[in-house]
């Protein structure tokens, strides 16, 4: 049986050993169109790469994903974060989960799951080409004929993992199939925001944040780290996956509020401002901070309210009072644009889900057909999500079961 996997990254790859664990009599070959296979898990995660998240309970895991939440629930019944955990262990890469359940290798660098990866490749034989794009996939009889940048291949089996695409075109090669495709549009982004001030500020990171669209139910939860355009981290990341499309809609031109204190309420925020008045009266704003910001983010806060850099905690009152609880609480910003990880970027939209077979991940009108990872309309958060989607999907593709 010969099985051709297009695109050699993270989701082809465990497709390909997925293959040879449950077909090792398989001919097995990679595709890959750039000239350097898993460049993404390369770069992922400043180079470290978060191989998945400790979340060991399914239902919980399947609640991270915008996109694809109850077609992975099911799929998580295959092969979930514990056995990510196992597959690797098992291949002596040591992991390491940190508090926020993000896991990573043990060595903090990308290139031992990279190793990894080629080293299974190479043991079981499996064919590897890079700068072998392919441009067709035909159907022939019962198999199929690729046509690539330099000639053709021919397969029984074909599983489909080039990732996510930032335009429609880019799901161009399923042309000759009859398949709904979901426009794609850019997940986990950061804000752009015009002001110079607060870009001054890069680098600073707000640990316990939140954050809110206006006229949205949607709010992202961490860590808020500025940056010399805006706005970044986990919490406005979630935003950005949970938004993609209606940001989309708005142009990426919108109202965001972010409480500064994370999930504090008013009374609680008015409680440490009156205690800090009552025991630090006489000292300047300027020199006590009640919370816990750098000098630098909380000078930067007084000076947005306009407060004089004399002003003493017992001179805050009224309207002064009043509008720092509101800054503290649900500071607005404008957003005006979005910036995109280009090396990691994600997308909601591909092959819809409607169009595949959860328990085998083949194409319901193409047998033969399999897919993995983000050409499916499946996106996770950030955290390690959208890897271990790559994993359970690329894990369940090779096993190339037919359809019940």
């Amino acid at each position: 049986m010969k099985v051709v996997i297009i695109g050699g990254g993270a989701a082809g790859f465990f497709a390909a050993l997925s293959v040879k664990k449950h077909h090792s009599g398989a001919e097995v070959t990679i595709l890959e169109k750039s000239s350097k296979f898993l460049a993404k898990v390369k770069v992922s995660g400043g180079g470290r790469c978060n191989v998945t998240n400790a979340t060991f309970n399914n239902r919980v895991l399947s609640e991270k994903y915008p996109r694809g939440e109850k077609f992975l629930r099911k799929a998580f019944e295959e092969f979930n974060a514990k056995d990510t955990f196992e597959w690797f262990e098992t291949r002596n890469v040591a992991l390491h989960t940190y508090p926020d359940n993000c896991v990573f290798p043990k060595a903090n660098d990308s290139q031992v799951i990279i190793d990894c990866f080629m080293r299974e490749a190479h043991r079981l034989g499996i064919d590897l080409f890079t700068s072998e794009g392919v441009k067709e996939i035909k159907k022939s009889g019962n198999n199929f004929l690729l046509i690539t940048q330099t000639g053709e291949y021919t397969a029984d089996k074909v599983i489909l993992t080039t990732g996510g695409q930032p335009k429609i075109e880019g799901f161009s090669i399923l042309s000759n199939f009859d398949l709904q495709i979901i426009p794609p549009v850019p997940s986990l982004f950061s804000f752009n925001i015009s002001d110079t001030k607060l870009h001054m500020l890069m680098g600073n990171v707000i640990e316990n944040a939140s954050a809110r669209i206006e006229g949205l139910k949607l709010k992202g939860i961490g860590p808020i780290l500025v940056t010399h355009w805006g706005l970044s981290g986990p919490s406005i990341l979630q935003l950005s996956a949970w938004g993609a499309r209606v940001l989309n809609e708005k142009n990426y031109k919108f109202n965001l509020l972010v409480n500064w204190l994370g999930d504090f309420t008013e009374m609680q925020t008015k409680e440490i401002l009156e205690n800090a008045i009552m025991s630090h009266g006489n000292k300047l704003l300027l020199n006590f901070c009640p919370f816990p910001f750098t000098n630098r983010f909380w000078a930067y806060l007084l000076e947005k309210n306009n407060f004089t850099e004399t002003l003493k905690w017992k001179e805050l009152q009224g309207k002064l009072f009043n509008k720092l609880l509101n800054t503290l609480i649900n500071d607005p910003f404008k957003v005006e644009g979005k910036t995109t990880f280009k090396e990691e970027f994600v997308t909601a939209g591909g092959v819809s889900l409607e169009e595949i077979d959860v328990q085998t991940m083949q194409s319901k009108k193409v047998p033969g057909l399999y897919f993995a990872g983000e050409v499916m309309d499946l996106d996770g958060i950030t955290g390690g999500f959208n890897f271990q989607a790559a994993w359970t999907t690329g894990f369940i593709a090779g096993k190339l079961k037919p359809i019940k």
